[in-house]
């Protein structure tokens, strides 16, 4: 049975950021010391016309137009996201509508906080193996939210990645899936009542016994699993709601700054919740050789954590340069932007 493989990927982050320091400053902290515990210097702030769907949107067309088929090809869509446009009525349809996919689809949302977009690589690919499916899309979108003054307004950002799967035998297959698992526990370090605007977070306890455990635990599981040394990767993907959780975990198991540079991210766009760990995946992607390994372990609040094995079957695709240039914001023009201040 062909193994499921990546064809097609694709990414979108929005043009407006803020810097940490601005937010800093609002609240009578730090700028220095805020990017120095986070290592982040800025987030990215969604359009006010902006949201989960138009960004997924966005990223799903340029996964498409590099996988070199047609949009009616595809035949499944999962998209994962925190931040749906609405609380009922799926993001699914519309993008499959949207991008003009096989009405004969399966299409669903996800949701298991940051980890929900590769909960969808996991579908996509057991369908892929499967057999019932020749291609399908798994996306991560949000717009993230975090409650002025409270600490994740340091760090939630917006952005969407999208990857198409098909088999490793397609002609356009770039990467394949080796391998993957979960692990999992009933942790609630974060969540958000329903009718609720912001999440609510248990603090500390969002270190060791959520990201940690989780991550450390999948990605040990992945590595005895398939008898891999971590000196055999060439590049490594971990979940990043700051820049200093990921490094943690690279050092404990020996991870190499090399093998972390490329897809590491964070420190220019922010935790883009359930796109962070497929926007790293895509940055890797562009540049990878044929044959090097890919590590990638996402994380969601809840909790849970999906590793994954990568091998490259080409050498990596860049995506079209980006042309728009960065539009930074003042403090209030980020709670506009957020629907918190309306001016």
């Amino acid at each position: 049975m062909p193994s499921a493989a990546i064809v097609g990927f694709g990414k979108y982050v929005p043009s407006f950021r803020i810097r940490l320091e601005e937010i800093a400053k609002r609240w009578g902290q730090s700028g220095a010391e805020v990017k120095k515990s986070l290592g982040i210097e800025w987030k990215t702030v969604p359009g006010k016309d902006e949201d989960s769907f138009t960004m997924g949107f966005e990223a799903g067309k340029q996964a498409i137009e590099m996988a070199g088929i047609k949009p009616a090809q595809i035949s499944a869509i999962f998209v994962g996201s925190e931040s749906h446009p609405y609380a009922v009525k799926p993001t699914s349809s519309m993008l499959a509508s949207a991008l003009a996919l096989d009405p004969f689809c399966f299409a669903a949302d996800l949701e298991f906080a940051c980890k929900a977009g590769t909960a969808g690589v996991q579908i996509v690919d057991s369908f892929i193996r499967s057999g019932q499916i020749n291609y399908g899309m798994a996306m991560g979108t949000d717009t993230a939210q975090g409650r002025p003054s409270d600490a994740l307004e340091y760090t939630a950002a917006a952005g969407a990645a999208a990857v198409i799967l098909g088999t490793e035998k397609s002609p356009h297959a770039l990467c394949r899936i080796d391998h993957t698992l979960s692990f999992t526990t009933d942790t609630p370090d974060f969540w958000r009542p329903s009718g609720e605007k912001f999440p609510r977070h248990a603090g500390r306890f969002t270190g060791e016994p959520s990201y940690f455990r989780h991550v450390r635990h999948a990605l040990q599981g992945i590595l005895e699993t398939t008898k891999t040394d971590p000196k055999d990767l060439t590049h490594v993907v971990l979940h990043m709601p700051n820049a200093k959780f990921p490094l943690a975990i690279a050092k404990e198991f020996g991870f190499s700054k090399q093998q972390m540079q490329s897809g590491f991210v964070v420190a220019d766009i922010g935790n883009t919740y359930s796109a962070c760990s497929l926007l790293g995946l895509t940055s890797v992607l562009q540049t990878a050789k044929k044959g090097e390994r890919i590590l990638l372990v996402s994380y969601g609040s809840g909790s849970g954590s999906d590793a994954f094995l990568f091998t490259m079957l080409r050498d990596g695709v860049p995506l079209p340069p980006d042309h728009r240039a960065p539009e930074e914001l003042t403090y209030d023009q980020y709670l506009e932007h957020c629907g918190v201040l309306k001016i």
